[in-house]
């Protein structure tokens, strides 16, 4: 059991301003690169044009039985995660339509939902497959 108290977002947010950025999903497909250097560049480009990343999204494929390519799939977004995390996107949406496995895929993914949590982001499933992820 955790001895950490979770952040009063109201007392936070009792005290906020409206700011001039319009919030954005940005498609992972689009970035050329998740290296911070790239990733740096995108993010003050962002903020030049009044844009700040809410989500970045991303497409995962599952559609092979076979663990090892389960784990180089959830590798590649545990990258995304961290680019989200460096980009200030509090979420990170991930499409899934197939899985060949889900006895192999449910517990990768709970073990990214827990690491995307403490990089203070949000995993989030969409698409066709059936998925679910566990609740905190």
């Amino acid at each position: 059991m955790s001895t950490t108290h979770s952040p009063n977002v109201q007392q936070a947010v009792s005290t906020c301003r409206p700011a001039d950025v319009t919030s954005v999903e940005l498609d992972a497909a689009a970035l050329e690169s998740t290296a911070s250097s790239y990733l740096r560049e995108v993010k003050a480009e962002l903020a030049d044009e009044g844009y700040q990343a809410a989500t970045l999204a991303v497409t995962a494929r599952f559609d092979e039985n076979c663990s090892l390519a389960t784990q180089a799939e959830v590798d590649s977004l545990r990258e995304y995660v961290e680019a989200a995390a460096f980009l200030g996107a509090s979420r990170l949406t991930v499409t899934v339509d197939t899985v060949a496995a889900p006895e192999k895929v449910r517990p990768a993914l709970a073990a990214l939902a827990e690491r995307a949590d403490r990089e203070g982001v949000q995993l989030t499933l969409a698409g066709d497959a059936e998925l679910t992820l566990p609740v905190n």
